[in-house]
């Protein structure tokens, strides 16, 4: 028989209670989710101050979209899902942009949501922030769920873990109403309603028929070239692509994010004779890639008239022949994929033809030389490629700093001159080309990683999320943001010759970005000169404090878009 206090204590346990707000925190620190990117603000206010006080990581932005950002990359980073918590209503339309360009490159990144009450928005009865999230979500990502009651909580966030890696990772909204914060239950049941996932991206195996089948295209080939794209790098199977490519013995191509999983300076490294290769090879290999506007869709000027096999790896069945015939395509995720094309080339594989590895090699070679002298000059104000051949020394020279890089004639010409030489040191705008993720970006991977991260920045491109300096030095981030101050949105030379008001393009000239950051406690730097850009982001580096460096350059240096001026349309009618 127990005696009282017995009974007291049996009672005690028995009335144990948990809620909603500590079921969300035992969630994710059971599936080892433990840095959330954020903005405070009703109804998750509260979470995040308990979040903290529970071991989590929290990192409060000042605006969702750029915390979006964060969460999109640290999933690229790290494979597990970056968690971006937002207020309900306008902040879950900051967050959403996020949440798109995360599926859209295949980021895992759950987008966390407070909304309104269920029983009021269905009424249409104008809740405090009011909108039917889940509907407006759906479109955009991988997966929508919505967790009403407490003891769904677990299985809530098990299946939006489950949903952003599984397969093709990408982007998973959960919407989670404010009454379900408060709700209370006992807690040994919510201990036993929290789920822990177990394998929640499974390999993916490739057929043995497909694998002889790409292989058998990748021997007959006479100019065989591989591409590899940011697909790759997400993998993290580095030495077993690092060893097929190098036993292919053909050259290959890395996408932008995909640079540095073998070194731009391996000798089979084919990025400094990009359109040769693509134009005259015959097979050509995409591992993680896709046949997007970045390849020109395997069609047009860009490939030539050389007729040509494809051979695709992608975990996505449905990526196969959706813009060309693809003859060998090889399903299942790359690191599976990759270890069973080594396993089936044997002890040897053939050599690709002497002659196409020499014309692939000149065509390399005269591009260097060509460019090398434009990388040396010291011009004050200084045109792009002083400036960028001053931050390709200091990457070759710090080779385990991350790399950040946006904007239209910043990012297209640094992706060209900037070599790397680790994987996954590259982050940049992703298959949008979209512009803002500079500082979301380069905030996560000073938190993931703990490496120092240099931003480089084009002034437009810096605008969209330049507020994000004062979250840099608020945390004490070692980022060095650079930005390449031209006064414009691809030159700061236009002019408006039907008014007063300045041109579309044009910004405040002589503007002072290194000012913002100094208002924050941060270093600022004017730099006006290749020379002085050096000192002042090697300084940086090496003190590890926020950093930002304006970078006086030329305002008549740049051209429209970049590289892709061709994709704005052009009028065909003559004013009059």
């Amino acid at each position: 028989m127990l005696n009282t206090a017995t009974k007291n204590e049996a009672t005690d346990a028995q009335q144990e209670l948990t809620d909603g707000f500590h079921l969300v925190i035992d969630a994710l620190k059971l599936n080892g989710l433990n840095t959330v990117y954020g903005v405070p603000g009703i109804p998750i206010t509260d979470l995040g101050r308990m979040m903290q006080a529970e071991g989590i990581r929290v990192l409060s932005f000042r605006h969702e979209q750029n915390a979006g950002y964060a969460a999109a990359i640290a999933g690229f980073l790290t494979k597990k899902p970056g968690i971006c918590l937002t207020v309900s209503a306008p902040g879950f339309l900051n967050g959403l942009t996020a949440l798109a360009h995360a599926t859209t490159n295949c980021f895992p990144m759950i987008l966390v949501s407070g909304s309104s009450e269920r029983e009021i928005v269905d009424l249409q009865q104008g809740d405090y922030e009011e909108m039917d999230q889940l509907a407006v979500a759906k479109p955009l990502c991988k997966a929508a769920f919505r967790v009403l009651h407490a003891a769904d909580i677990g299985i809530g966030f098990a299946r939006a873990i489950r949903a952003a890696v599984s397969g093709r990772p990408g982007g998973v909204y959960l919407d989670l109403p404010a009454k379900l914060f408060g709700q209370v239950m006992n807690a040994e049941a919510g201990r036993k309603s929290l789920v822990k996932v177990i394998d929640p991206a499974p390999a993916q195996i490739p057929a043995p028929s497909a694998v002889k089948r790409a292989l058998d295209v990748l021997k007959s080939a006479k100019r065989p070239l591989i591409i590899l794209g940011k697909g790759a790098a997400y993998a993290q199977a580095d030495d077993a692509i690092r060893s097929f490519v190098e036993k292919s013995g053909a050259p290959f191509l890395p996408m932008s994010m995909a640079k540095g999983l073998l070194p731009d300076l391996h000798p089979q490294c084919a990025g400094a004779a990009r359109s040769t290769v693509l134009k005259d090879a015959d097979v050509v290999m995409l591992v993680g890639a896709r046949l997007n506007w970045l390849l020109s869709h395997g069609k047009g000027k860009t490939w030539g008239d050389q007729p040509k096999k494809f051979i695709q790896v992608d975990i996505e069945p449905r990526e196969m022949d959706s813009n060309v015939e693809i003859a060998a395509p090889l399903v299942g995720d790359i690191g599976s994929c990759v270890a069973a094309l080594l396993d089936a080339m044997g002890g040897s594989w053939p050599a690709p033809p002497a002659d196409w590895l020499n014309s692939v090699k000149t065509k390399r070679d005269d591009n260097v030389a060509k460019m090398a002298p434009r990388l040396m000059n010291n011009n004050s104000p200084m045109d792009y490629h002083g400036a960028l051949g001053v931050l390709r020394t200091i990457i070759k020279e710090r080779p385990d700093a991350i790399l950040i890089n946006e904007g239209a004639n910043t990012l297209d010409l640094a992706r060209g001159v900037i070599d790397m030489h680790q994987p996954r040191k590259r982050l940049d705008v992703g298959t949008w080309g979209v512009m803002g993720v500079g500082m979301g970006s380069a905030i996560a991977a000073a938190v993931e990683t703990g490496k120092p991260v240099l931003a480089v920045e084009g002034d437009s491109a810096f605008g969209f999320s330049g507020m994000e300096v004062e979250t840099i030095c608020r945390y004490n981030l070692p980022i060095c943001i650079v930005i390449f101050n031209n006064n414009g949105i691809y030159r700061g030379t236009d002019v408006n010759s039907a008014g007063a008001d300045p041109a579309t393009t044009v910004f405040v000239k002589g503007s002072r970005y290194d000012k913002m950051m100094e208002a924050f406690g941060g270093v600022g730097v004017n730099a006006t000169s290749p020379d002085e850009l050096k000192r002042a982001v090697n300084a940086a580096m090496d003190s590890g404090k926020p950093t930002l460096i304006n970078a006086v350059i030329d305002p008549a240096a740049g051209s429209e878009s970049g590289r892709i001026g061709n994709l704005n349309p052009q009028s065909v009618l003559k004013k009059k």
